[in-house]
């Protein structure tokens, strides 16, 4: 059974250090014979000295209560679902919003004078709620669900009601006329009207489901704060030593008082102590310091890092080699202070994953992680509620992805690789690729990925010149990377500076376009599978409409085939779904096998003109925009404005080209790929003759070009060269990862 409890809060003062007792006595209840939703209370009829209560059932009866004594009961007319209910002081009315979404208001006078006409009867005090039905004294239509009603009692407050709806708040006269409307623009939970130190204004606490707290004078946002929950309730409160609390409950039952702006610091600094100095002191004190200073400059490593305030995430591979292409790796976190709820997340680009991307740390020793190809270790953690996060990133071994092969003369695609030093032995440089190669020869080794595509390494026995080649174009990329890579690291340790690595060209467009089409062309299948989907859909819904009349006519005809054609469209929409699904699969591969191909372009483009990190670092995000294709926006359309955007700015032609502005329309999927194609050929062509990458728009000024062996050129003979050495060489391909 349902109780009504009226309770006293009392305190005692206390003679002890345990301060102050307080306690709650029960004065009354009453036994409630409906389930009850809301209550308010007040000085119903204009009485003083004490509070009468009001109480909604959830079957839309307003039960009243005179302190010990159950009063009477009346049933809302038109009643469905019960709203908030509150009780305006000002005209002795109650405020409630019903189930078709309008606010209506009852003065209890009314409510005191008139019976109910509903004969439901069930106890003593539903036999008093007889007669006639009731009459609203004004209604207003809000056109939503109402979460709440507020009726302050401040002088500031101009006789207003607000209520706080799903998607505005209104404001309202005491005659039901609307005062002003607040169209919101998140999802409210709660809110509080209050007194405003401005004459003829009311500040509005109003909280929302993103833990925000939002502050307004009437309809003028003043103030946002974050909360640490999304509360249900709130309000203002006073305290003898603290004015102005906010006080907030959530939906598990925390109370939380917090307070708006900065805590003051009235820390003042002591005095200092006059006394002599003693220079021979201070003078040792300070060459020790020095000491300690140079000490801790030679210090190099982890360890000095750990000292500052950032905590320190590094990687070691303890497994490089496993049947099941595992690699295990040991991730190693310190800090100096005290770390709260430390998180760990692993990131990889596919088709490589994590076993477990998702670490929670519960200490800060050494933990030991199990991960399947991964790239990128993040270690997030929290230190005075403001979270921090510290990021590592570190290579994965090439015999991850691919084992010592057998070495084949002859392949489709071949790109060359010239440097500035003899040429090496690759035993030395792929020591751990020449361990268990089948090939006793030192200027070829082959690479064989898990995918079952080999690539060859051949190196020139008289010239500086090394070839990668392979029957797949996209696999090349990662041999052709590593191959820099290597050669960077061991000239490095013999102690050369001047060694360099470079491309002569050409670029293998033709190849890489035709990645580029096979991926357009499963794009625009996906969407022609959507949309036949689509079509195949509403015809199914509709023949289930025509077959569900049928069958609820009293009077069934012929199905005229119906059936029939009912189940050849659902075999067509399963065939459709599955060949989504496969051409979805071959997409995802297909957007791999591109990621791959541009990479290996990047790279060529680098080694062709000696691209510094920045500048390859512009180009990365021009081409490799995005880390997976989606049907609202995918690489084809954005590579193109990236583009776009670089020939009309820092490789523009002229200042004049500079200044036409760019189109700042949606990107969509494009018809075709003829214009991506002569962007990036006209990329390519710029890049040639001269042009500079940069985030800025300044005109690019022209630049000589030195060819290996020769003296400067200008850019008309080096075109000219460039068109000699193409028109004499065959076409060579390059390969992405």
């Amino acid at each position: 059974m349902l109780c009504l409890l009226v309770l006293v809060f009392s305190g005692t003062a206390g003679n002890v250090e345990h301060g102050d007792q307080y306690q709650l006595r029960l004065v009354y209840e009453h036994n409630l014979q409906r389930t009850a939703c809301n209550m308010t209370y007040g000085p119903f009829g204009g009485v003083t000295g004490h509070h009468f209560i009001c109480i909604q059932s959830m079957d839309g009866m307003l039960m009243f209560f005179e302190q010990e004594t159950y009063a009477f009961g009346r049933f809302l007319p038109g009643f469905l679902l019960p709203g908030p209910l509150s009780y305006c002081i000002r005209t002795d009315s109650f405020i409630t919003v019903s189930s078709i979404r309008q606010v209506e208001c009852y003065r209890y006078e009314t409510l005191a004078v008139a019976t109910d006409a509903d004969t439901r009867q069930d106890s003593d005090q539903q036999s008093k709620s007889s007669g006639k039905r009731l009459t609203a004294d004004w209604t207003l239509v809000l056109g939503e669900e109402a979460l709440d009603i507020c009726v302050p009692n401040t002088s500031s407050a101009m006789s207003s009601i607000f209520v706080l709806g799903e998607r505005n708040l209104f404001c309202v006269k005491d005659n039901g006329q609307i005062r002003f409307m607040k169209k919101l623009e998140f999802n409210p939970c709660c809110f509080l009207p209050y007194g405003s130190v401005s004459e003829g204004s009311t500040n509005i606490l109003m909280c929302n489901h993103n833990n925000m707290l939002l502050v307004y004078q009437d309809v003028t946002l003043k103030w946002v704060a974050q909360l640490s929950c999304v509360p249900v309730a709130v309000r203002v409160a006073n305290f003898p030593e603290l004015k102005g609390l906010v006080v907030t409950l959530s939906s598990d039952g925390h109370l939380q008082c917090s307070y708006m702006g900065t805590d003051p610091s009235f820390f003042t600094a002591p005095k200092v102590d006059a006394r002599e100095v003693n220079y021979d002191e201070v003078d040792t004190e300070m060459k020790m310091l020095q000491k300690v200073i140079r000490e801790a400059s030679k210090t190099q490593g982890m360890v000095h890092r750990v000292q500052t305030n950032k905590s320190t995430v590094y990687v070691n591979r303890c497994d490089t080699v496993c049947p099941e292409c595992v690699l295990y790796s040991q991730v190693k976190i310190k800090n100096r202070g005290a770390v709260h709820s430390p998180k760990m997340t692993v990131c990889v680009q596919p088709p490589l994953g994590v076993t477990q991307d998702q670490f929670v740390l519960d200490s800060m020793g050494m933990i030991l992680v199990s991960i399947l190809l991964s790239q990128t270790s993040t270690h997030k953690h929290e230190v005075s509620r403001i979270p921090r996060v510290s990021q590592c990133k570190f290579n994965l071994p090439l015999r991850l992805v691919c084992y010592p092969s057998s070495a084949i003369k002859n392949a489709k695609y071949k790109i060359t690789v010239d440097t500035n030093k003899p040429p090496v032995n690759l035993s030395e440089v792929f020591p751990d690729f020449s361990e268990k190669s089948e090939n006793n020869d030192s200027s070829a080794l082959g690479f064989q990925l898990i995918t079952g595509s080999r690539v060859i390494v051949l190196a020139s026995k008289t010239s500086q010149r090394y070839r990668i080649q392979s029957e797949s174009f996209e696999d090349i990329w990662l041999v052709a990377k590593e191959l820099v890579q290597r050669f960077d690291r061991h000239f490095a340790s013999l102690g050369v500076k001047d060694f360099r690595n470079s491309f002569t060209g050409p670029i293998p467009l033709p190849e890489f376009f035709e990645t580029v089409d096979h991926h357009f062309e499963l794009r625009v299948n996906a969407q022609k599978y959507q949309d036949l989907l689509s079509e195949r859909a509403v015809q199914f819904r509709a023949i289930q409409r025509r077959l569900l009349t049928r069958f609820k006519d009293k009077t069934p005809g012929p199905l005229q085939n119906l059936d029939t054609l009912m189940e050849g469209t659902y075999r067509q929409v399963i065939a459709l779904a599955d060949a989504a699904e496969d051409n979805r699969e071959r997409l995802i591969q297909a957007f791999t096998r591109l990621r791959s191909a541009t990479h290996l372009l990047i790279l060529l483009l680098s080694l062709w003109q000696g691209l510094s990190s920045e500048q390859t670092a512009i180009l990365e995000a021009t081409l490799l925009p995005l880390l997976q294709d989606t049907p609202q926006l995918g690489w084809e359309e954005s590579v193109d404005a990236a583009v776009s955007h670089l020939l009309k700015t820092c490789l523009s032609r002229s200042p004049k080209d500079q200044a036409i502005s760019l189109s700042t329309g949606p990107l969509t999927i494009p018809k075709d790929t003829s214009r991506l194609k002569k962007h990036i050929t006209l990329l390519c062509d710029r890049l040639g003759k001269g042009g500079r990458l940069s985030l800025s728009s300044e005109a690019n000024v022209p630049t000589t070009v030195m060819m290996p062996g020769q003296k400067y050129l200008s850019l008309e003979k080096r075109a000219l060269l460039h068109r000699t050495h193409k028109m004499a060489e065959t076409p060579v391909e390059c390969v992405n990862d």
